[in-house]
């Protein structure tokens, strides 16, 4: 209701005014069609050779009035939808843009919890069910609750209470049947939804991972799994039509005994002289228009409700909280010179198994940083914490002295650039994915960063050069030159703050070099604060300070050959199996039994090996 009757939106509450004056105006117009029929039929009991003339002139009027109703009737119930559709569409619109824009408010946790065939599919029939509720209440429920109330008291008025009588109980047999079938079937209609959603899912994650499913020539796998979701809904979908002849079959069977049943009364009024031919006409017409809107009534019903479910999913992630959001009135955060600092920060993902605990360090400003150690010991972590992914357990991050969960959350992620270890593209051109980290930015600009990354040779190759589409998730393009792209986002955002993660693991030596080069005198001249998270220690050695985690917590810290010339230092060893090859002694033993079988040219290229 409140889509539909907005506080500050005088022409929508115009519009559903004038909606229901014309529903109003069509029943009743609807209505007086039977009257004028039952007017002809009377009117033409007369004996035609002597009785014409002004007569003929009054059947013609009222036959003339007859259709002018029944196309009166249809003109104001098409005003009706016109009217109202622009109130239907703008509502259904808000609810999506609000879904929609909640859906990206939410945490990362929320969205790594859920699919997105799942999500999506929600939206998708959560938006068709507004708009069939709205159609439902405003052209079917309402229409037929009024058009039933006016023709009881029609009845009841001109031919006594019993004729009303019938008319009632039929119309309430015929709801409670129809409510209580089909809440029956909606249970199934419930489990199809789930295996449709199932479906989507499983359709959704073969195509998007459609390269790992190759690799692993799991197609047979894949088809499997969407033909079990798609076995499910067809056995419903089975039972949901099987039903639903149930229910029209009942619901005929009903309306045909009462209609039955007032005809004979009705012929018996004319057989006692009450009633004429015209008054049979009359009471047919009437209750025959009640049978139009309450065969539709088992699936107005049916769909109602179902639409009802679909809506409650949708309007249930509204209701989802979200977690990370900036205070009311928070001020933006204002970057100085880009000092960040960890104060006894914990944190997990899960409560039994925290990543981060009492983690203290500190990042200079303006420097280049490498936060290293080994898988799991929280080096991303601290990124997404950085960012407000999430929120610290305990403790607190600042930045310039300031508590970031105490400042604008959006002022805050417009301060810090990322490259991310797997890089997202839009199903778009390099030049759009390029833009997209300041979308404000000219093609000269979006030029010169793609020329800083080396991406420009492989614009001139390709046949529509940087309007050439990338594919969903950037799968046109090689991984290397995918983090290149996002290395150009990332210059062209030019935050205060950049964080690099990994973000040259796809590159071969020769390019990787170029383009650190390239990346450190760019941050060197803007005095930006450059911190790092690698696996690869040469790409980092040349840091200002090395932050080395482990198991959550700072183990050590200082330049590269500060920490080598440490004892027992994790980074020295770290630096020491990246840097030294060691064959063991299996291996080595392995390679003497080969030689002795191989022929001179073998044994050469073993003895090189060795």
């Amino acid at each position: 209701m409140a889509y539909l009757w907005p506080k500050n939106n005088t022409s929508f509450k115009v519009r559903v005014l004038l909606a229901l004056t014309m529903l109003i105006g069509s029943k009743l117009l609807n209505v007086q069609v039977p009257f004028f029929f039952k007017s002809i039929i009377d009117s033409m009991n007369i004996d035609w050779a002597n009785q014409v003339g002004t007569l003929t002139a009054v059947i013609g009027g009222i036959i003339l009035a007859y259709g002018g109703s029944r196309f009166g009737a249809v003109l104001l119930g098409e005003l009706r939808n016109a009217i109202f559709a622009k109130v239907a569409q703008s509502a259904i619109m808000k609810v999506a843009h609000n879904t929609f824009v909640h859906l990206l408010s939410l945490d990362l946790n929320f969205h790594l919890a859920k699919q997105t065939g799942g999500l999506t599919r929600a939206i998708d029939r959560g938006t068709k069910g507004i708009s069939y509720v709205l159609t439902a209440m405003v052209f079917h429920i309402l229409p037929i609750t009024f058009e039933i109330s006016v023709v009881c008291g029609i009845l009841t008025y001109n031919y006594g209470a019993s004729f009303a009588a019938v008319t009632l109980l039929t119309m309430a047999a015929y709801s409670i049947f129809t409510i209580r079938t089909t809440a029956w079937r909606t249970g199934f209609r419930r489990k199809a939804n789930n295996a449709d959603n199932k479906a989507a899912s499983v359709a959704l994650d073969s195509l998007i991972n459609y390269e790992s499913v190759k690799y692993f020539n799991n197609e047979t796998y894949q088809s499997m799994k969407y033909d079990k979701a798609l076995s499910a809904y067809k056995d419903y979908s089975i039972k949901i039509a099987t039903s639903l002849a149930f229910l029209n079959s009942g619901q005929n069977l009903i309306f045909t005994s009462a209609l039955t049943a007032m005809m004979y009364m009705a012929c018996q009024g004319v057989a006692a002289g009450t009633l004429t031919v015209g008054d049979v006409v009359l009471i047919n017409q009437l209750v025959f228009q009640l049978s139009v809107p309450l065969n539709f009534l088992g699936s107005v019903y049916r769909e109602l409700k179902q639409s009802l479910l679909d809506m409650e999913t949708l309007f249930n992630l509204q209701k989802h909280e979200i977690k990370i959001k900036s205070l009311p009135n928070a001020p933006p955060i204002k970057i100085t010179k880009g000092e960040i600092k960890f104060e006894n920060v914990t944190f997990g993902y899960h409560k039994d198994r925290p990543i981060l605990q009492n983690c203290s360090f500190t990042i200079p400003a303006g420097a280049k940083v490498a936060i290293v150690g080994p898988s799991g010991s929280g080096k991303s972590t601290v990124l997404r914490l950085l960012f407000r992914f999430y929120d610290v357990s305990s403790g607190r991050i600042l930045i310039d002295g300031q508590d970031i969960t105490k400042y604008d959350l959006d002022s805050l992620r417009r301060c810090i650039g990322i490259v991310p270890q797997d890089t997202p593209l839009f199903n778009e051109s390099i030049l759009e994915n390029v833009r997209y980290g300041k979308l404000t930015s000219t093609d000269e600009e979006v030029m010169e960063v793609i020329s800083k990354v080396q991406l420009d040779k492989l614009v001139r190759d390709l046949p529509d050069g940087v309007n050439t589409i990338v594919g969903e998730r950037g799968m046109m393009i090689s991984g290397g030159e995918k983090q290149r792209l996002a290395i150009a986002r990332l210059l062209l955002k030019n935050a205060p703050i950049t964080f690099f993660d990994e973000a040259t693991s796809a590159l071969d030596t020769h390019t990787e070099q170029s383009l650190l080069k390239t990346i450190n005198e760019i941050f060197k001249k803007n005095q930006n604060t450059s911190v790092s998270i690698a696996h690869r220690l040469r790409t980092v050695a040349d840091s200002d300070k090395i932050i080395v985690l482990d198991k959550g917590v700072v183990l050590e810290e200082g330049t590269h050959y500060h920490l080598l010339a440490k004892e027992n230092s994790l980074y020295k060893e770290l630096w020491n199996i990246q840097e030294n090859l060691f064959l063991d002694e299996g291996l080595v033993d392995a390679l003497k039994e080969k030689e002795k079988t191989q022929g001179e040219q073998d044994k050469q290229e073993l003895k090189e090996a060795k």
